[in-house]
C-alpha cells in the first residue's frame, strides 16, 4: 500500500507519517523498486497503534522509546511492558479527571435556565 493510501484509511497526511518514520514512531517502512514507501501489513499495524495512542493523549515521546525498545527485540519485552502500563495508569488518571468534569457540566447544564434566573435573580437584590 503507497502512502496516500495509507494516508486516506487512516486520516491522517502523508507529511504525518513521513515525520512518524522520520522521529522513530513507527519502524523504518520497506520501499518499492521505485524508491516509494511501500506499507505492510505489519506497517499499518504499527500505524493504527500510533495514531491510537496519539488520538488517546500517549505522548510522543512515550511511544518513540517504546517502537526504539521493541526493535531490540525480546530482551526488552518487560520494559515494553512497564511502559505500556506506565501509559494506561495515565490515560486512567486522564480518564477520571474528564468524567468528573463530564459530570460537573452535566450538572450545570441540568436545570441550567432555572439556576441561572434563579442567581439573577439574587444578584440584582
Amino acid at each position: 500500500m503507497n502512502i496516500k493510501e495509507v494516508a486516506e484509511k487512516f486520516n491522517i497526511t502523508s507529511d504525518t507519517l513521513r515525520y512518524y518514520e522520520r522521529i522513530g514512531l513507527i519502524p523504518p517502512v520497506p520501499r518499492n523498486d521505485s524508491g516509494y514507501r511501500d506499507y505492510t501489513e505489519i506497517d499499518l499495524n504499527w500505524v493504527y497503534f500510533i495514531k491510537c495512542m496519539r488520538d488517546s493523549g500517549v505522548s510522543v515521546e512515550a511511544l518513540i522509546e517504546y517502537v526504539a525498545l521493541f526493535q531490540q527485540g525480546a530482551k526488552t519485552i518487560l520494559s515494553r511492558k512497564e511502559l505500556l502500563i506506565e501509559q494506561r495508569n495515565e490515560l486512567a488518571k486522564k480518564i477520571g479527571v474528564m468524567q468528573n468534569t463530564l459530570e460537573k457540566l452535566d450538572d450545570k447544564i441540568d436545570g441550567y435556565e432555572e439556576k441561572m434566573l434563579k442567581y439573577q435573580d439574587e444578584k440584582l437584590k
